[in-house]
């Protein structure tokens, strides 16, 4: 187990998903906004670039099964948005945000970052080193994410699901939506050497 989580550490960030061909005129499912939640970073921690897995300063890397994050930032059009601004935020293994209003914060797994930001390639690829996350009472597993255009525009604000998870169908806030929305937000999971890969695509309007 160790080797081949090491592997996934090594492995390079950038993943190439399959481009998306639209037919002419069509325009793309534009991804549904959910909310930001109550545990957006307070203050953005010193160490916030797009590998969660290690923490600058700390000697281990984060506990919990290792994930690969990628995907693509596209325009309504389908075409990759070059430059485009990601954030994404989450609980530890353990459930426990990086924030001070969570109850559990000092039970939080230090080597764990919790924030990471990344800025999209020319083609509108995106990737993050992280984790999958643990339960956080009352919801199912999620990742926040917050994506913004190069050169400023609307921001999205969302969350990705995984698929086959049980609390899925008593989660209220992806429950609350119809089921053709709430399938936009589930990211395609698989495993790969040492974790597990999830893959994503944001529409932007």
């Amino acid at each position: 187990m160790k080797n081949t989580r090491a592997a996934l550490l090594r492995r390079p960030l950038l993943f190439a998903p399959a481009l998306l061909v639209l037919p002419a005129h069509a325009q793309a499912p534009r991804t549904p906004a959910q909310m930001e939640g109550p545990y957006y970073p307070q203050a953005i921690p010193a160490d916030a670039d797009a590998d969660l897995l290690q923490v600058a300063g700390q000697p281990r890397p984060a506990r919990g099964i290792p994930l690969l994050l990628t995907g693509l930032v596209r325009g309504p059009d389908g075409a990759g948005l070059a430059g485009a601004r990601i954030e994404i935020w989450q609980a530890d293994a353990q459930g426990i945000y990086l924030h001070p209003r969570d109850a559990r914060l000092d039970q939080r797994d230090a080597g764990f970052q919790g924030y990471g930001r990344a800025v999209a390639d020319g083609a509108g690829r995106y990737a993050f080193r992280t984790i999958r996350p643990g339960l956080y009472p009352g919801r199912t597993p999620h990742i926040h994410l917050r994506a913004q255009p190069a050169g400023g525009g609307a921001a999205l604000t969302t969350q990705i699901y995984f698929p086959g998870e049980p609390r899925n169908e008593t989660d209220g806030l992806l429950r609350s939506m119809p089921p053709a929305a709430r399938a936009l937000l589930i990211a395609r999971v698989s495993a790969v050497d040492g974790g597990q890969r999830a893959e994503f695509d944001l529409f932007l309007a």
